[in-house]
């Protein structure tokens, strides 16, 4: 195979979905609508619906949805926040752009995501808040039991959605459990727009209110400031059109994506490679799959030389990044999270990938040796 096969393919994606894309784009030029119009109101009642809850709030990417997420339930300047360290900082960025302190949960070194215990020691050191991450698309079964002891101790959970659209626990779709849940939009997303966006989702109007607010300036009503944090981040019509045009294919490619992980799981044979979860169900929307591995540059190398892309996600821990000065470094708190940055590696997995491709990356992982 003569052309790179990629960690996502974009063009295959706008390629696939072209027509509706275009037909979506149409209507908002035609329209004379571009800022909190009719599409956004559109895509916010579909994609609540779609999760099961009552309101979505539209803003511009999925940091801003964290924070804006994270002031809506009540977090403020000083407070403790939990989330886990391996997600790539943008939980830490919401967190620290309001002022408040990362409290750094471990994680399970199967699943990749935190667990029950290392949330029960968040709460019993005081923390006022709770970001459950969803990472690689992966709903584990301690969202339920998460879920439960924080509302039995009265702590917020917010969900940190960004890689999980459309995976369910429970027979109910993450976003719904906690106080509020976070989405990103950013065009790799399983359910992604072609630029950025996020939104908000909630059953509790008071948090759903406040978001609407602090989405724009913090505005009660027009030029009327009401709300402190509030900032300039609105999910434009456009952005909205597209993501309306693309949700009826979500779940579909988010069978594909399983579809192809699950040859992976069954057909990728090297001892050097340990491999994700064993079964698949639609707890697990494959956004990320990630193996893991010792020899992890030799793999990176050996796939390079098979036109094959692969990516580390994530390579530096929130922990030990540059910005915090040392000052997080808890080795012996965050022991599977410091392991897992050496040791994971995510392969191509996208719904737009054909037969060929696929057989290419497992031929490619069996013949590897370090």
């Amino acid at each position: 195979m003569n052309s790179s096969i990629h960690i996502n393919d974009l063009s295959l994606k706008i390629a696939t979905h072209r027509s509706v894309v275009d037909a979506a784009i149409a209507r908002v030029i035609d329209s004379g609508y571009v800022v909190l119009g009719p599409e956004v109101a559109n895509f916010e009642s579909s994609f609540s619906k779609f999760l099961g809850v009552k309101y979505c709030v539209g803003v511009g990417n999925g940091t801003d949805a964290l924070e804006i997420g994270l002031r809506a339930i009540g977090v403020k300047k000083n407070h403790l926040v939990a989330t886990v360290a391996n997600a790539g900082f943008y939980t830490a960025t919401a967190i620290l752009s309001i002022g408040a302190e990362p409290f750094f949960l471990d994680v399970n070194k199967n699943s990749c995501n935190t667990t029950l215990s290392e949330v029960a020691r968040a709460i019993d050191s005081g923390v006022h808040a709770i970001v459950l991450t969803h990472l690689y698309g992966l709903a584990v079964q301690d969202t339920l039991e998460i879920y439960d002891l924080c509302k039995r101790k009265n702590i917020p959970l917010l969900e940190d959605c960004a890689q999980s659209h459309g995976a369910v626990i429970g027979g109910q779709k993450v976003g719904s459990f906690g106080r509020a849940a976070t989405f990103s939009f950013y065009p790799t997303k399983n359910l992604g727009a072609l630029g950025d966006g996020g939104a908000i989702v909630t059953n509790s109007k008071s948090i759903a209110e406040s978001a609407s607010s602090l989405r724009q300036y913090g505005w009660k009503e027009k030029y009327l400031v009401s709300i402190d944090g509030g900032r300039n981040s609105r999910l434009d019509e456009m952005q909205a059109a597209i993501l309306s045009s693309l949700l009826p294919s979500l779940e579909k490619e988010n069978s594909l994506r399983r579809e192809i992980a699950k040859k992976y799981n069954q057909m990728i044979r090297n001892s050097d490679i340990e491999l994700p979860i064993s079964s698949f169900s639609n707890n697990y929307v494959a956004h990320l799959y990630v193996i893991k591995t010792k020899h992890r540059e030799s793999l990176r190398r050996h796939l390079t030389s098979c036109n094959i892309n692969s990516d580390i996600h994530y390579p530096t821990p929130d922990h030990q990044q540059i910005v915090f000065k040392n000052l997080y470094l808890e080795t012996d708190k965050l022991s599977v999270t410091d392991t897992l940055a050496k040791e994971v590696l995510t392969l191509p997995c996208h719904p737009f990938m054909t037969d060929a491709m696929v057989e290419a990356v497992i031929l490619a992982m069996n013949s590897w040796k370090p």
